[in-house]
């Protein structure tokens, strides 16, 4: 008699970043062929949208950091997992992965991570509460570059006995999809954005940090400008500051020193984030540090957009150089405005070309049926043994 799979994963907040809603994916993924899917997470906006029918939800408070309340949240999670059967229990960050791995100990179910990012050790202390993501008998890798960064940093807590798999991440290319778009939502939020169709329009996506690379992407415009020549474009900065109205006031102080107010616009929010590509000529990823996956990148791919990113991180594996995007120096932004001038010398044809070649590239590699079936391999061989 073959064991039913039944997979609770655990997330602090079910959010709209590529953590969330890959395991919001993999949650109705698994519901759809013959799992039992169970997701606990203290809230988040994606919530709403979990098929209740499908997915069983738990609010625990796996946000916290607080030792008493990871106790609680593995008190609560061992009846959970002896209630609902659970065998495989996969943890998608440091706080909640402690948890899982006291309540897999005792239950001796499967215990999986998913390393999302490269969490900063400038401790001994802070190394060790990182490496409870090694500490699993499966920890998934989205990145080659998070591969690389696990052994090189955290190589005393691998063995034989437990395995280290990329996977990467995925989208919806269904939902990230140029044809789905409508012409009469593209001229409403054309006129909500006060955008003009007559100029080159360049996106930068992401919420408003310092790693994100704003400011140097604000430098690379009046750069544009003072050394090219280059006046005819539109620029939109889309993303909430979250709470970091320092930074944000930087960022507006930037842009009237370089006076560039009738040129750059700054959105905090899309629902839509299709659309939101659909009227750009050109999406920007400026991060200055490592993307752990570049989900920004791969959604502009999706939606036929060419990509200019910062060289580093998962850009670089989900880039395809001078035929899907173009990648320049990070921290650069004199190389990121003689780029922006190449793209924005490109015929519409050439234009048209490259995001037909980063579509196919995001098809065939990023579609994020690809990662949940890799994912429901790895829990079968997990239960098989």
């Amino acid at each position: 008699m073959t064991t039913k799979l039944n997979v609770l994963q655990v997330i602090p907040k079910l959010g709209y970043g590529g953590a969330e809603t890959g395991c919001y994916d993999i949650a109705h993924f698994l519901s759809e062929n013959d799992c039992g899917s169970f997701l606990a997470t203290s809230g988040g906006e994606l919530i709403k949208f979990i098929k209740k029918d499908k997915v069983r939800l738990i609010r625990l408070p796996v946000h916290s950091k607080n030792p008493i309340l990871i106790l609680f949240n593995t008190l609560i999670l061992i009846i959970y997992i002896f209630l609902f059967k659970i065998n495989i229990i996969h943890a998608r960050s440091r706080a909640p992965a402690w948890s899982c791995y006291f309540a897999s100990l005792i239950t001796r179910r499967s215990f999986v991570t998913t390393f999302h990012g490269t969490y900063n050790f400038k401790s001994n202390i802070k190394k060790f509460y990182n490496s409870i993501m090694l500490r699993a008998k499966l920890t998934i890798a989205g990145s080659n570059f998070i591969f690389s960064h696990i052994n090189e940093n955290y190589g005393e807590y691998l063995s034989k006995e437990k395995k280290l798999r990329v996977i990467f991440r995925g989208i919806n290319v269904d939902y990230f999809n140029p044809k789905n778009i409508s012409v009469l939502k593209q001229e409403k939020l054309k006129q909500e954005w006060d955008l003009s169709s007559n100029k080159f329009t360049i996106l930068l996506p992401g919420r408003l940090t310092y790693w994100k690379g704003q400011e140097q992407f604000i430098e690379s415009l009046n750069i544009l400008i003072e050394d090219y020549n280059i006046t005819n474009f539109q620029a939109v900065i889309l993303g909430s500051d979250q709470g970091r109205k320092v930074y944000s006031k930087k960022l507006i102080n930037l842009v009237q020193r370089y006076r560039l107010n009738k040129k750059i616009k700054f959105i905090q929010h899309c629902k839509e984030m299709p659309l939101a590509y659909s009227l750009a000529d050109v999406v920007v990823s400026a991060s200055i540090e490592p993307e752990a996956f570049g989900r920004v990148s791969v959604e502009a791919q999706a939606m036929g957009k060419p990509i200019v990113a910062s060289n580093i991180g998962g850009s670089k594996e989900t880039i395809v150089n001078k035929k899907t995007g173009f990648l320049y120096k990070h921290d650069d932004p004199r190389e990121l405005a003689k780029i922006l001038n190449t793209v924005i010398q490109l015929s519409v044809d050439d234009l048209k070309f490259m995001g037909i070649e980063g579509r196919k590239n995001v098809t065939k590699k990023f579609d994020v049926e690809t990662m949940c079936q890799s994912n429901l391999k790895e829990y079968k061989r997990l239960i098989k043994n």
